[in-house]
């Protein structure tokens, strides 16, 4: 039933508060047929080959259980070579839901009001006044497992067959391209093993199941990084440019270029992040009401999580790479600043934790649930 009097304007609130300031912010409504599209790949949970199977674009995947990003490794890698095959908004999204898993974990404001628009009203495409959809918590433990062992059918699968047709590699060049191929199978390796077999509960618990997720991201990046590089820079100018315009076929697609994207970054990075670090704040201290110790500690809290969204912010392209080897090294400091941030945050976050009494500490992992009051 959607909310009536002063709770509707509670949750209007809520909702508004946390739409506001975002690094998705510039795409919550964005008309695009294409970003729609996307957002439709997004509600079925599809990773991108099975949206672009369907015609449609990828949309990002949120937190997954215990499997924080659970497609971090084929993201990474596919937008690598396929970017267009994404909404623009990608990435902006990935730094809103790293902050967010942080506090709410699968319960922010920005999907437990998913089909309530800034009125209160409901809303039938099942989006926060036209944001992105968020994946839903409830999956199974079962198919957590299934991720950790295979985070998607065929994780070491890249492109390699896609490559070679639109390359056509030398005897030489193919030599660097099995490199290139064991690499991606030594990267996938690695990410495999970050995938923990433990739900997250708590808010450190659930930073530092990111950060190794994220970190393990990093090091497929670094692996798989010389062995990109070495091929591409075999390969004669028509060969790159042939590779460079690889792309999955996305109904509708008007630009191979990801240029929408890098046009928007610069001003929706630029701009202060005010939800991303006052919600969460103010809705501890409204839940917890901490005082003294606790009170000292959440401000510490408060720097800290100021300058993990500025390390977000300095790492925001000013444009997309329009080469695999760039976009992958742009990839890599996105993914450093992610680690650098979560370093910065998990001290204070640790700190205020332990000065929480037990029925505070039962809050705070739960805090989304409180959100509406």
């Amino acid at each position: 039933m959607p909310p009536s009097g002063r709770q509707a304007e509670t949750v209007g609130a809520a909702v508004q508060a946390a739409s506001r300031g975002r690094f998705a912010e510039r795409f919550r409504s964005n008309p695009d047929p294409q970003v729609q599209a996307a957002l439709e790949g997004g509600r079925h949970g599809w990773a991108p080959r099975h949206a672009w199977k369907r015609g449609l674009r990828a949309a990002f995947v949120p937190w997954a259980g215990h499997v924080f990003w659970p497609y971090a490794y084929s993201d990474i890698f596919e937008y690598t070579f396929w970017p267009y095959g994404y909404d623009g908004g990608y990435w902006a999204y990935a730094y809103d839901d790293f902050v967010d898993t942080v506090f709410w974990g699968a319960d922010s404001p920005y999907s437990a009001y998913a089909r309530l628009g800034p009125t209160g009203r409901q809303e039938s495409d099942g989006v926060i006044g036209g944001s992105r959809p968020r994946e839903s918590a409830g999956m199974s433990q079962q198919a957590l497992r299934q991720l950790c062992e295979a985070p998607e059918k065929g994780i070491t699968a890249w492109p390699i067959a896609s490559i070679e047709e639109a390359v056509r590699p030398t005897s030489e060049q193919r030599a660097l391209l099995d490199e290139l191929k064991d690499a991606a199978a030594m990267a996938a390796a690695a990410f495999k093993e970050s995938c923990g077999d433990q739900y997250a509960m708590t808010p450190p618990g659930r930073l530092r199941a990111m950060t190794n997720r994220i970190s393990a991201t990093l090091e497929a990046v670094r692996i798989v990084r010389p062995a990109l590089e070495k091929f591409y820079g075999a390969l004669s100018d028509e060969q790159q440019a042939r590779f460079n315009a690889l792309g999955p076929d996305i109904g509708g697609r008007s630009q191979p270029q990801p240029q929408q994207e890098a046009n928007a970054q610069p001003d929706t990075c630029g701009e202060p992040k005010p939800s991303l670090t006052n919600l969460p704040i103010e809705r501890i201290e409204t839940v917890i009401r901490p005082a003294g110790k606790q009170k000292e500690a959440l401000d510490r809290l408060r720097e800290a999580t100021e300058k993990a969204v500025q390390t977000l912010q300095a790492a925001c392209p000013v444009d997309v790479p329009l080469t695999p080897v760039g976009r992958l090294e742009a990839m890599e400091k996105r993914l450093e600043a992610m680690v650098q941030s979560a370093k910065l945050v998990q001290p204070a976050l640790d700190d205020f934790y332990a000065t929480l009494a037990s029925e505070q500490k039962a809050r705070f992992n739960t805090l989304g649930r409180f959100a509406g009051r």
